[in-house]
């Protein structure tokens, strides 16, 4: 019994593992993983959000005669943050007013524009290199305009640009602006 348990002891010794070293040239890139909807998720670049921040829905200032996707503006780091409820925007279900969302901060062109979702979920590695074009009939039609392409995991990565430079909210921002 007694040799047993030395064999035990000795898989269970504190040496280190021997593990093979990240390559310094990837060509992975970091992608935020989020929901859109109740079953599916979507990734956006981690190099185009510039921070994510709990949102306040009482803070939120409605604005006027504007599409039912923009829930309105608030203040961030003293600036006029635009807040898009982006299930809203690529045809899912609005959000719940009974979770507490969070705004995806995104810069596009010197204009930061918050993409709210009900929650971030993980930052995960991808090959961007291995997207592969959206095409008609593979992605609801509201959504897109705003896919970027999908792994080939079936994850789909969405455009920042085409969400923030969206013609649907965009001239009604000018106006206000």
């Amino acid at each position: 019994m007694q040799t047993d348990m030395k064999s035990v002891l000795a898989l269970a010794s504190l040496e280190p593992l021997e593990l093979e070293p990240v390559p310094l040239e990837t060509h992975l890139s970091k992608l935020l993983r989020f929901p859109l909807g109740f079953q599916d998720t979507a990734l956006l670049s981690l190099e185009q959000i510039a921070e994510i921040v709990r949102v306040n829905l009482a803070e939120i200032l409605p604005v006027p005669e504007m599409p039912s996707c923009i829930l309105g503006i608030c203040n961030w780091r003293g600036e006029m943050l635009w807040l898009i409820d982006l299930n809203h925007l690529v045809g899912y279900p609005s959000l719940s007013t009974t979770v507490t969302p969070v705004a995806m901060v995104v810069k596009v062109n010197d204009e930061a524009v918050g993409l709210v979702v009900p929650q971030v979920d993980d930052i995960e590695l991808h090959d961007l290199q291995q997207l592969q074009q959206s095409a008609v009939g593979l992605f609801p039609p509201k959504l897109l305009p705003f896919v970027l392409g999908a792994l080939p995991d079936g994850s789909t990565v969405l455009d920042v640009t085409a969400i923030t430079q969206c013609p649907l909210w965009q001239r009604h921002q000018r106006g206000i602006s």
